[in-house]
């Protein structure tokens, strides 16, 4: 399907006094505003959210990827208060410093356990958690329940030893960012054109001898020479490795012939890319075409059907049951014929399956974006295609923001 990128911008990244480009002080507004009203919503007097992409969301900061998975930092909106940040250790006087849109009294020095390093017996938890009754009192939410998005255990065992009824806050969270201001639109339409940027280099790179790994480097460099913030995966699929999906890359060489594909999963101030793509190497076979047309018309047909007010499960009904292509259900084949919002994280809202969507269908609104992702085995019984674009919801229906060409097999260094 064509793509329209006139109507999706993609700035420079630098900031300029001579266009308009994104407005860091007007996405900081527009996602509190969003999680507010989200809140306001909900059956909640507060979220607590230990979430790095729910953090990023209400306090706009970060302090670098390795924090991911460290259970360390964690933020609370209260109705009616300002957001409250608890960070590592000097993290905290940093943002005093540098993030003025956070109060000085609100950038707090928080530690819990680094996922049980610290043992609960240190009382660190307890500590916290009659933290943030003290600050659900002062706001006077203390007798509502308090939505949790993701915590470690004797954190949620310490808040409820003081009284608090803790919920589900990340649904609460993903409601919330589910629609996407112009200014999230255009950092994930640049997102998108880093990618674009090195597949030319990959293509550039795809000859027999190269290895699957080398060019996972070599896509690694050149996304954070670009600006990248983090490259949080990236697939490379060569030969026989290409059915089933395996879902990593490995050192495996390339060689004469055979169908790769890769997915470039990086981000750009936080806004991030699942961008798949598949190639020939040299040449390719009859089959190898058949498949790769297969996955471009199961997607052809989905982005058609994109447009304000559709549902997920209208989209879903239009790919192949599971053991049309070699699965025997539907939760053996999920990911493979696929649909899934973006954002500061890699999956929001909608998710599109053909597991989820018949019972639970989300319809959808201007404003998401999401990749729509198919996946086609060739007859030769190992090589596969593998396509995804990234969909902008407009009143006007889809917008495609990944341009590296796709309307057919792209045979790289052909002979």
């Amino acid at each position: 399907m064509a793509a329209n990128p006139a109507l999706v911008p993609s700035p420079g990244r630098m900031g300029v006094d001579f266009e308009e480009r994104v407005d860091f002080g007007r996405l900081r507004e527009y996602r509190l505003r969003r999680a507010r009203a989200a809140l306001d919503a909900a059956e909640l007097g507060a979220l607590l959210v230990f979430d790095n992409n729910n953090i990023r969301y209400l306090t706009a900061t970060m302090i670098g990827e390795w924090v991911r998975d460290k259970m360390c930092r964690y933020a609370l909106l209260a109705r009616d208060a300002d957001p409250v940040l608890w960070d590592f250790g000097s993290a905290a006087k940093h943002h005093q410093l540098h993030a003025p849109w956070l109060r000085q009294e609100s950038s707090r020095a928080g530690m819990l356990g680094m996922r049980g390093s610290v043992a609960p017996d240190a009382g660190l938890f307890d500590r916290a958690a009659r933290e943030v009754k003290g600050l659900l009192e002062d706001a006077g939410v203390a007798h509502l329940p308090v939505g949790v998005d993701i915590a470690e255990p004797p954190m949620l065992f310490a808040l409820q030893q003081q009284g608090i009824d803790v919920r589900d806050g990340q649904q609460v969270m993903l409601d919330a960012r589910m629609v996407k201001s112009p200014d999230e639109i255009a950092l994930l339409s640049t997102a998108a054109s880093m990618v674009d940027g090195v597949y030319q280099d990959i293509v550039d790179a795809l000859k027999p001898g190269i290895r699957e790994n080398e060019v996972v480097a070599l896509a690694n460099k050149r996304l954070y020479e670009m600006g990248s913030d983090d490259v949080e995966a990236i697939n490379a699929v060569s030969g026989e490795r290409c059915s089933p999906h395996p879902h990593n890359f490995t050192d495996r060489m390339v060689r004469p012939g055979d169908q790769v594909y890769f997915d470039i999963i990086q981000s750009f101030n936080g806004y991030r890319t699942c961008y798949y793509r598949t190639f020939a190497v040299g040449r390719c076979t009859p089959s190898q075409r058949d498949a790769y047309t297969k996955a471009r018309e199961w997607i052809d047909a989905a982005i058609a059907m994109v447009k304000p007010g559709v549902g997920t499960d209208e989209i879903a009904r239009l790919w192949p049951r599971a053991q049309d292509f070699g699965f025997a259900d539907e939760m053996a084949a999920f990911g493979l014929q696929f649909g899934h919002g973006l954002g500061l994280a890699l999956h929001e809202r909608p998710i599109i399956s053909r597991l989820n969507s018949f019972e639970h269908p989300v319809e959808l609104v201007e404003g998401m974006v999401f990749a729509l992702e198919t996946y086609c085995p060739a007859t030769d019984g190992f090589s596969a295609a593998r396509i995804e674009e990234e969909i902008v919801v407009t009143a006007d229906g889809p917008r495609v923001i990944t341009l590296f060409p796709s309307e057919e097999l792209f045979v790289a260094n052909p002979y």
